[in-house]
């Protein structure tokens, strides 16, 4: 039995040509002697019916049992039909974090997301994502990194959260792109963080201080038209911000009540308008040289911008905490708040799944509450003798 130690590969005589020393105790494991006197570690093996010898190491940078180790280790993978050698190369040339983003963006982003969430895909990667794990090689990148990442985000749990998303689906298509084995997404079983939905309600005391700070600015004459428009639409409809922001007069259908907006956040949609939205859009002087419902100030563009304004609406109303995706949930919260079925705002809101409708079902109990109030009123009064 030979077995490779410090002072029998110190011992080695170095001769005119290259030639190896196989251990017998461990198959496969020897070291290569050069003419020049550097000695290489090496393992011999077969997979399938290809023989292979990789290289483990220089002498004296590792020693004999850390080679041995790593013999010991790459054989362990022949168990499992994996090729170490293959293996070894594939690590070498693969893609890092930063270049499958990269295809990500190509490949799926600026192909299957709308405008606005591919905006929001490359900010999160720029700022918060590949800072982090851009420079780990795909196929090294594991379950432990991906979940400190996530955890040193727990101060911003939103955040957190919707950055696990992206590297979810990302590493989705690393698989299906055959980058990664199947079935490694490191994300599995990452648990999201609870978020604390930030729901703001109007009440009609608050209703009322908005409404009378746009008037008040439709007769300053100071305020773009627009931008007071477009809020009392917002209000109206219930829309969401991008989707009032960008509509086009060919998309109003007066005649129908209806607008019929080709490409929403969950696709083409109808929406069907009351009254007061009729007025509002009845009320917009149609630029000849503009598509747009709510012009901006260069010819031919819409507002981009409703925060700056919003800010100064907000401010004269004595609402510091009022953002204006709160006139949606508003929208939402009087349909529900007057007996309209949770369906019914699902179909005015355009909702897709019936969770997002769901999330406003515990105002559905105020006019519940309201009628057992009575009733317990009355029979209370009935008790006491109060009722003839």
């Amino acid at each position: 039995m030979t077995k490779l130690t410090k002072r029998m590969v110190e011992s080695l005589v170095i001769k005119d040509k290259d030639y190896f020393v196989w251990e017998t105790e461990l198959s496969g494991f020897g070291v290569r002697v050069f003419p020049t006197g550097r000695i290489k570690f090496v393992l011999q093996y077969r997979h399938g019916r290809t023989s292979r010898r990789m290289s483990l190491g220089q002498f004296g940078a590792l020693s004999v049992d850390q080679a041995r180790g790593l013999a010991i280790e790459n054989l362990a993978k022949l168990r499992n039909d994996v090729d170490p050698l293959r293996e070894r190369k594939e690590r070498r040339t693969a893609l890092t974090v930063t270049e499958l983003a990269s295809r990500f963006d190509e490949e799926h982003i600026a192909v299957h997301l709308k405008a606005s969430t591919a905006k929001e895909y490359r900010r999160n990667l720029k700022l918060f994502i590949l800072p982090a794990i851009g420079s780990l090689r795909i196929i090294d990148v594991t379950r432990a990194d991906i979940s400190k990442y996530h955890h040193d985000w727990r101060h911003r749990p939103y955040q957190a959260n919707r950055n696990l998303e992206i590297i979810s689906k990302m590493f989705n298509l690393a698989e299906l792109w055959g980058l990664r084995p199947d079935g490694t997404n490191p994300r599995r079983h990452i648990k999201k963080y609870p978020e604390k939905k930030r729901e703001r309600y109007y009440s009609a005391s608050e209703l009322h201080a908005i409404g009378r700070v746009l008037l008040e600015m439709e007769q300053e004459h100071i305020e773009l038209p627009s931008a007071i428009a477009a809020v009392r639409l917002l209000l109206f409809t219930g829309c969401r911000l991008n989707e009032i922001m960008t509509l086009k007069w060919e998309h109003v259908d007066l005649p129908a009540r209806a607008l019929r907006m080709p490409d929403s956040k969950t696709g083409a949609k109808t929406v069907h308008l009351g009254q007061a939205a009729i007025d509002v859009l009845a009320g917009i002087e149609q630029l000849a040289d503009n598509p747009h419902v709510i012009a901006g100030r260069n010819p031919g563009a819409h507002l981009t911008d409703l925060q700056p304004f919003w800010q100064r609406v907000r401010g004269r109303a004595g609402l510091k905490d009022a953002r204006i995706h709160d006139l949606r949930h508003t929208f939402a919260s009087i349909a529900v708040s007057n007996g309209q079925s949770l369906p019914m705002i699902g179909k005015l809101l355009g909702h897709t799944q019936v969770q997002t409708t769901a999330r406003y079902a515990h105002m559905a109990t105020s006019p519940i509450l309201a009628a057992a109030n009575d009733i317990t009123s009355l029979i209370a009064d009935s008790l006491a003798g109060r009722v003839q």
